[in-house]
């Protein structure tokens, strides 16, 4: 480069990964002062837990954090690259240790969510016995993707996405102290495309970092007295140049997925297919991509096509047995099927009102007339007196009021316009006439 400046391969944010807690920046509810596990750490006592997260928020680095200030072993292991062979062997490591009286080692487990049943079930024994500490890290909702028996022996801590003030940090921390950078005069004039562009990831911020200052360093005009003003509309263009080097290693995930369900919630078949192929080739797990187009077949779909929930269930149990090349094709055919659906999205609406309903009047008492009567006190007391039991009256319903007392006027689910919940419209307003509008919003 013109300035003499030569960058190591290893890119800026493995160089600032931070070495200690006190180091660490975000996640202060795990973290700070008297959180969980700067407990643990500082007790010496680690049990085996989960940690759920988006990309580039420190799930690795807080592992292996509080392995070197324990004075642990640390093993690592990738989910999408190792097998039920890899983990038995450092099971068997970990077990000659014991005869050193040594502490137990640290397992991580990079991408728990895509270990296989049998490379979970693996995993119960060494855990239970204690031969070593397991600490897996996920992107994916453990309930759904972690075994029960493995989920019960772990605690699971949620790491949220970085804040605007920690990627303001991170950014300020690498200009100062890295090695590299330090040496260079680097004016952050603007910074909200680089926040932007990172979407609370503190590796693609950091990335994103480095691919700037090496671009205009590598200009013939840079010398070593050259100032690098960082502009949102500079960002923009280098990254544009430097587009392969930017998103490599699929850092664009979220971005992705946004688009495809957009796509298909914009009844959009070719964007919808299209983005799928982006995720296929990038590697995407085929379950996440089938879970998302479970929640679109309810909250954007929904009641003007309920076999769209029919048919997107079908697609996750298909891939699930199927797996790839051929699941491509049974997600391209859900794609395009719920991309072609006609959208409702009232069923997600209701249940939002509901809870937000719920949250404002609190547990409002259940009418007499509706609640159990199991013993002869409860009769006495009234409950269950006078309930109308709609299988004993035309049509199998009668006119009776099933909300608490304080609600009993409101409506909470309006039908959407679509040709089959017209029909439910017109159903619901000939049964209840003038005590519920389902028309309109009351």
């Amino acid at each position: 480069m013109a300035s003499g400046i030569h960058f190591p391969n290893q890119p800026l944010a493995d160089r600032m990964r931070p070495g200690t807690l006190d180091d660490f920046i975000g996640q202060d509810h795990l973290v700070g002062a008297n959180a969980v596990i700067r407990k643990m750490v500082q007790s010496g006592s680690l049990s085996s837990f989960i940690l759920w997260g988006p990309p580039g928020v420190g799930k690795t680095t807080l592992a292996t954090i509080i392995s070197q200030q324990l004075d642990r072993p640390f093993y690592r292991l990738s989910a999408v690259q190792s097998g039920v062979k890899d983990v038995r062997e450092i099971i068997e490591k970990a077990r000659k240790m014991q005869f050193f009286d040594k502490p137990n080692p640290v397992l991580f487990i990079d991408e728990i969510h895509r270990f296989s049943k049998s490379q979970q079930d693996s995993l119960l024994g060494a855990v239970e016995q204690g031969v070593f500490t397991l600490i897996g890290a996920t992107t994916e909702n453990p309930s759904f993707e972690v075994i029960s028996p493995l989920l019960s022996r772990c605690q699971v801590y949620t790491l949220n996405a970085l804040s605007k003030e920690n990627l303001i940090e991170l950014l300020e921390n690498a200009i100062e102290k890295d090695a590299y950078l330090k040496k260079l005069t680097i004016d952050t004039r603007e910074n909200e495309a680089m926040l932007q562009y990172s979407g609370g990831d503190a590796r693609k911020l950091l990335n994103t970092l480095e691919v700037v200052v090496k671009a205009e360093c590598s200009d013939p005009d840079f010398t070593s007295e050259s100032i690098i003003t960082i502009t949102n509309e500079m960002v923009k263009e280098r990254l544009q140049e430097n587009m392969a080097l930017y998103d490599k290693n699929g850092e664009m995930h979220y971005d992705i997925i946004s688009a495809f369900i957009k796509s298909v919630r914009g009844s959009d078949p070719d964007a919808a297919v299209y983005w799928l192929a982006r995720m296929l080739e990038g590697g995407e797990e085929i379950k996440f991509i089938a879970r998302r187009m479970v929640i679109l077949a309810s909250e954007d779909i929904g009641l003007a096509n309920p076999n769209a929930l029919l048919m997107a269930t079908n697609c996750f149990q298909a891939v699930h047995m199927i797996g790839m090349p051929e699941a491509r094709i049974i997600l391209s055919e859900t794609a395009i099927y719920l991309a072609a659906s006609p959208k409702s999205n009232s069923a997600y609406a209701a249940i939002n009102l509901a809870q937000n309903m719920v949250r404002e009047t609190g547990n409002l008492t259940v009418p007499l007339h509706l609640r159990n009567a199991p013993t002869s006190l409860m009769k006495e007391l009234g409950y269950g007196e006078n309930y109308k039991y709609a299988h004993n009256y035309q049509d199998q319903f009668v006119q009776e009021q099933y909300l608490p007392d304080d609600l009993k006027d409101h409506q909470i689910y309006t039908p959407g316009v679509n040709p089959r919940e017209d029909e439910m419209r017109k159903r619901l307003d000939h049964l209840w006439n003038d005590m519920k509008a389902y028309g309109k919003k009351k």
